[in-house]
């Protein structure tokens, strides 16, 4: 792993989620997560990602959002912008607004819904890497975007200077695998129940949704992938797992989280359309699921 391309982004990424009240964004609540985070020790935030609501943000939200959380974070941690879109030229223009904003990196998810080739694929994040100066992660998420990358097309685009990193969401620990022996980029699990086995093979960390909740469980669990404490990690890994599971099963992300944060005092507002709340039952498995791990009495 030594000398991987993206290693300074190894460790914990969390993909926070974007706090609204009266469906507008809610900046005091969201200086409180960024500085719940930093306190436990996570090394980098993602804003912006699908678990921050970002199909439903404004372009002046979106550009907001990603603004306060590098003003509020003060270089205390690094931060990973989510801006991405299935529009090439959209693509464009929010990472160069992240950049000029101070962001260390960007998040860039499969172009959706239009299901490019992979050559395609390949110019879309060849024009954003060549455009933009700062490190680039390609966030592979077929479950989302309606087509994999494929490796080979990640093994060519790591060819470019700029794309240093990959967020493998693809459920496959075969395709992560095959990245990690064609290329030098780092790899980022995009799925928390799957970061120690990526890490296993040779993943160097997540970005995590279940790290809302307990960044610092989910650190110390990564930190010990990393010095190769695998006993420890995996001690760790099934302390989560129930946690991690819910956020992804018990409905779309991030409705489990927001109502994980509600149930434990931390509420992140209403969720904007077309995503709505858990239902009753739901809820009692998630409060089930806090309770067993501790976080409710």
């Amino acid at each position: 792993m030594a000398g991987r391309k993206g290693s300074e982004f190894a460790g914990v990424g969390v993909a926070i989620v974007t706090p609204f009240r009266d469906d507008k964004l809610d900046v005091e609540t969201l200086k409180k997560q960024i500085e719940f985070q930093i306190a436990s020790g996570t090394n980098f935030l993602v804003p912006v990602g699908t678990t921050g609501e970002s199909p439903t943000l404004s372009h002046d939200e979106h550009e907001r959002v990603i603004s306060e959380v590098i003003q509020l974070s003060a270089g205390r941690c690094k931060v990973m912008a989510g801006t991405g879109s299935n529009c090439t030229a959209e693509a464009l223009r929010l990472t160069r607004w992240a950049a000029k904003e101070g962001a260390d990196a960007s998040l860039q998810v499969a172009p959706y819904y239009n299901k490019p080739t992979q050559k395609g694929f390949y110019e879309h994040f060849k024009a954003i890497a060549e455009d933009v100066g700062i490190p680039h992660c390609v966030y592979n998420i077929p479950g989302r975007s309606a087509k994999n990358i494929e490796p080979e097309t990640i093994a060519k685009l790591a060819e470019l200077p700029n794309i240093t990193m990959v967020k493998e969401a693809t459920g496959s620990l075969d395709q992560c695998s095959q990245i990690l022996n064609s290329t030098n980029l780092t790899v980022l699990s995009g799925d928390d129940s799957l970061t120690l086995p990526m890490m296993s093979v040779g993943g160097e960390g997540v970005i995590s949704v279940a790290g809302n909740i307990v960044p610092g469980d989910i650190v110390q669990m990564v930190k010990a992938a990393l010095a190769s404490d695998f006993v420890t990690a995996s001690r760790w890994h099934h302390k989560l797992f129930p946690l991690c599971r819910d956020m992804l099963s018990l409905s779309t992300n991030p409705i489990p989280v927001k109502g994980a944060m509600k149930l434990l005092g931390r509420d992140m507002g209403e969720l904007r359309l077309p995503m709505t709340a858990l239902e009753p039952e739901q809820f009692e498995v998630l409060t089930r699921t806090l309770r067993t791990y501790g976080l409710l009495s």
